[in-house]
């Protein structure tokens, strides 16, 4: 099996993001949502991306964009993807891809089977579906909440498109969930935070050891 991919979601500062670096991530995430205590503007984001080196890929967690703030967001030359966390269609992941020229992940709410077929229709159009757990209604983050979901709804399914398992992750489940599902990519937020938004460099550490150790 081929070493899973590690994606650390919600970084805002220089300390958390070369934790990543150096726990060997995949992947770091970048949050531009108001709403989040995670949220960081563009130019926070050129900045921290600065210092990621070129094989760590760099992805935007936006929620429901318009064509504006992708530009924004693009315009830094900091990002190698975006990722829409919202309640995006299939015509308009199709259409961001298509203007902006990066890969696009598209994330899908889950709570039953159902919303795991759901990932079908991106197949061809996200580069890859992210599953995390759907929040309750009204709520005021799509995700980033420690919400998790019943993981067995991934068993042994076959994907049609490049995908991963975010939602609820921390250093005591990780490796379950990933003997469960056979994900091929994690993504945690807030499982390494020591409060909404405030990522411990030592939990991010510890995260990426356990899951070298499942």
């Amino acid at each position: 099996m081929p070493r899973l991919a590690i994606k650390i979601c919600g970084l805002s500062t220089p300390d958390t993001v070369g934790a990543a670096v150096r726990a060997g991530t995949s992947h770091v995430g970048f949050v531009h949502f108001p709403k989040s205590p995670r949220h960081v503007d563009p130019e926070q984001i050129r900045a921290l991306a600065a210092a990621v080196p070129a094989h760590v890929e760099r992805i935007a967690v936006v929620v429901d964009p318009d064509d504006a703030l992708i530009a924004r967001l693009v315009d830094t030359g900091a990002l190698s993807a975006i990722q829409l966390h919202g309640k995006e269609s299939v015509e308009r992941v199709a259409a961001i891809r298509q203007r902006f020229g990066l890969p696009v992940w598209k994330a899908i709410p889950v709570k039953t089977g159902q919303d795991v077929d759901r990932a079908r229709d991106y197949a061809g159009v996200a580069d890859r579906v992210l599953f995390d757990a759907k929040t309750p209604e009204g709520a005021a983050l799509p995700g980033g909440m420690g919400l998790r979901f019943d993981w067995t709804l991934l068993k042994e399914r076959t994907m049609s498109t490049q995908w991963g398992l975010s939602g609820g992750l921390d250093i005591d489940n990780v490796c379950d969930a990933i003997r469960i599902t056979q994900a091929p990519l994690i993504d945690v937020s807030s499982g390494v935070e020591d409060a909404p938004g405030i990522k411990s460099v030592d939990k991010i550490m510890t995260f990426c050891k356990a899951v070298s150790a499942c």
